[in-house]
C-alpha cells in the first residue's frame, strides 16, 4: 500500500439497471451496475441546472452475488469501493481504457417488497 495517499470513493445515487450478475471461468460471481449521482444549482440568472453523472459499479464475490440478487433499477444505495483504470484491446485491435469503482460496500437506502 502507498503511504500518504488514499483511493477512496463513495457514492450515494440511483441504480440505472438491475444488476448485470455472471460468473468467470474460474466460477468467481461478478457483478456491473451503473449508479446515477444528481446535481443541481442556480446559475446567476436565477435559472436552475441539472447534472446528472454516470459512474460504472463493478463487485465481485459475496457481494456481486448480494447485487445481482437483491438489487433493482431505480434503487437508492451507497456504494463504497476505490478507482480502478483498465485497458483492453478488441477482436479488431483497438484500444479502450475505463475506469470504475471497484465495489467493496454497498448499502441499500430503500427497499421494495420483490425485486421486479
Amino acid at each position: 500500500m502507498q503511504s500518504n495517499s488514499l483511493n477512496k470513493v463513495i457514492l450515494i445515487g440511483r441504480l440505472g439497471t438491475d444488476p448485470e450478475g455472471r460468473y468467470t471461468k474460474n466460477g468467481q460471481a461478478t457483478s456491473s451496475f451503473s449508479i446515477a449521482t444528481h446535481e443541481r444549482w442556480k446559475k446567476t440568472d436565477g435559472s436552475w441546472t441539472d447534472h446528472t453523472e454516470w459512474h460504472r459499479v463493478v463487485a465481485w464475490g459475496t457481494l456481486a452475488e448480494f447485487a445481482t440478487e437483491s438489487l433493482y433499477k431505480g434503487q437508492l444505495i451507497q456504494a463504497e469501493g476505490m478507482l480502478r483504470t483498465r485497458s483492453w484491446k478488441d477482436e479488431k485491435g483497438n484500444s479502450h481504457k475505463t475506469t470504475e469503482i471497484l465495489c467493496s460496500q454497498i448499502i441499500p437506502l430503500e427497499h421494495k417488497a420483490t425485486k421486479s
